[in-house]
C-alpha cells in the first residue's frame, strides 16, 4: 500500500476532507459519521444538501448499516453490476442522515472498480461519502492539479493518481425499478 493512501486514510479517519482519483473523474470524500465534515464538503461544494451524497465501498458489508435488506433478485441485479461505475439507489435506513440521502429515501451506493478507492474503504474499514471533486455548476476535476485549482487549500488532502478507464460518471440507476436516473 502506497504512503499516499496511508496518509489519505489516516486523515480520513481523524475527520479529514480529501480528494481522491476514481473511475472517470476526481472526488471529493469524508467519512459518513462525521457530520461536520459532510457539511463542511457540501458547503465547499456549494450542494444542496436536499440532493444527497454516494456512498463508496469496496464491498456489501461495508453499506449494511446504510441500506436496508434487499430481495434476492434486486440484490443479484446490483451485484452484477459491481465492482464498477454503476452506482444504485436503494432503501435507505431510516437512521441514514439526510446530509448523506438528502430528501430521499433511498441511498446512492457504489462498489467501486477503482483500487485507490477500494484500499481507503479497506483502510478505513466503512464507505466512503462520495461527490464529484467541483464546485457545483462548474466544471469536473481530471486531475489533482485542477482540484487544487478549484479548491486552493481548503481540502486537508489531494490523493494525486491516475483515473480509472472509464470517459464519465457512473451511471445511476434505481434499485427497485431498475430505471437509469442518469446516464
Amino acid at each position: 500500500m502506497s504512503l499516499q493512501i496511508c496518509q489519505a486514510a489516516h486523515i480520513l479517519n481523524q475527520g479529514g476532507l480529501i480528494a481522491y482519483p476514481t473511475e472517470a473523474v476526481y472526488g471529493l470524500g469524508c467519512l459518513a459519521h462525521f457530520t461536520d465534515t459532510i457539511q463542511q464538503l457540501l458547503k465547499l461544494k456549494k450542494r444542496s444538501p436536499k440532493k444527497g451524497l454516494i456512498l463508496l465501498a469496496s464491498d456489501l458489508s461495508q453499506l449494511n448499516d446504510y441500506i436496508k435488506p434487499l430481495d434476492n433478485r434486486t440484490l443479484a441485479r446490483i451485484q452484477a453490476t459491481w465492482p464498477g461505475a454503476v452506482t444504485w439507489l436503494v432503501p435507505a435506513r431510516t437512521s441514514i442522515s439526510e446530509l448523506i440521502r438528502g430528501q430521499s429515501q433511498s441511498v446512492a451506493v457504489r462498489i467501486s472498480a477503482h483500487p485507490i478507492v477500494r484500499e481507503l474503504c479497506q483502510q478505513c474499514n466503512t464507505p466512503l461519502i462520495s461527490t464529484s471533486a467541483n464546485i457545483s455548476g462548474h466544471n469536473m476535476t481530471y486531475s489533482a492539479f485542477q482540484v487544487r485549482l478549484q479548491f486552493k487549500n481548503r481540502l486537508d488532502y489531494i490523493l494525486n493518481a491516475p483515473l480509472g478507464d472509464d470517459d464519465k460518471p457512473s451511471i445511476i440507476r434505481d434499485a427497485i425499478s431498475n430505471k437509469i436516473i442518469r446516464n
